[in-house]
């Protein structure tokens, strides 16, 4: 079975190319030079750019993974969640290529596409919990298998990455504000300032990270840009302390031996090691995909659309509906 896997839900353009266990390829086009100037994603421009790159993605595609299109078996492609206008592109694409082939296409959620990048790694147990940090998300899930996912809680304002990228601008940092910060981080002290750990009710799983964010922002006002490595060093850590404290609650409700990450987020190395030092102290396996895995790709597509085609899921029969973020 060979599955090839597409996304376009924001500002990356992936395609990918799963043959078994094996991802034969996984190319990706990023945006970051076209939205830099604007310090954030601009939704049109971003759609443009999946329309002028995602043919050219998928030839070199079926080049890498030696390929040629009448190999494929079957079609995967993100509807959900995402910028409407670039999750066309990507739905276009999938439903005209699958018509041609005569091939399924199959219609997935991003975010458990994000999680369902760890599926190439061995000894996965299920039930398991699940938790994406992207730019765009800050989501934990409860899996009782590789396709049913349940979501027991979410970010109710700014996700975790939106936040590292808007406190990044506070101080003039280039975007995307995360890798930036993360640098600045190593060269700070992440005691020097105190911000509040945002952690809502005693038992909720939700996340809320406005107030850090404005809390940054008063500091700054207050103090000026000075000492911008400690600051970032203690924004990262208040940042790891609510995801550490979130892990923990679900594991008090849910008991399960397998945690799964994802998300770019989880590329910053500070938060996936203390996030996994925590885990294995109380005997819980973490996982977290490799780094060109934890962003938006195809090849994470791909593998969820496997895990669907084996779980005997049947593609939908008419036009593919889009859900755009809301």
């Amino acid at each position: 079975m060979t599955v090839l896997g597409i996304e376009s839900s924001c500002d990356e353009t992936g395609v990918g190319i799963l043959r078994g266990k094996n991802l034969l390829a996984n190319v990706v086009a990023t945006q970051e030079s076209i939205h830099q100037l604007y310090g954030g994603i601009v939704p049109e421009l971003a759609s443009r750019a999946h329309c002028s790159r995602i043919d050219r993605l998928y030839w070199l595609a079926l080049k890498r993974s030696r390929c040629v299109p009448s190999s494929l078996n079957a079609i995967g492609v993100t509807t959900e969640p995402g910028l409407k206008g670039s999750l066309l592109v990507g739905v276009s694409f999938a439903t005209g290529l699958g018509y041609g082939l005569d091939i399924p296409v199959y219609q997935v959620n991003h975010l458990q596409a994000h999680l369902a990048a760890n599926y190439l790694q061995p000894n996965l147990s299920f039930p398991a919990l699940g938790l994406v940090v992207s730019g765009g998300h800050t989501t934990l899930f409860y899996l009782k298998d590789k396709i049913s996912f349940q979501i027991i809680g979410s970010t109710l304002d700014d996700a975790c990455g939106e936040t590292f990228d808007k406190v990044a601008r506070m101080m003039n940092l280039p975007f995307p504000g995360g890798p930036e910060i993360e640098r600045l981080a190593k060269q700070g002290n992440p005691e020097k300032f105190r911000f509040p750990v945002p952690l809502l009710s005693p038992k909720s799983l939700n996340f809320s990270f406005s107030g850090l964010k404005t809390a940054v922002l008063y500091h700054l006002n207050r103090y000026g840009r000075k000492d911008v490595p400690d600051i970032c060093a203690s924004f990262q850590k208040t940042v790891t302390e609510v995801l550490r404290e979130k892990v923990r609650r679900a594991l008090e409700i849910y008991q399960v031996k397998t945690f799964l990450f994802g998300g770019g987020v989880m590329r910053n190395k500070t938060i996936s090691k203390q996030l996994k030092e925590f885990l294995r102290s109380v005997g819980v396996m973490a996982i977290i995909p490799e780094g060109k895995l934890c962003l938006d790709n195809g090849g994470m597509v791909a593998i969820m659309t496997a895990a669907l085609i084996e779980s005997g899921v049947s593609p939908p029969e008419r036009v593919i509906r889009v859900v755009p973020t809301k």
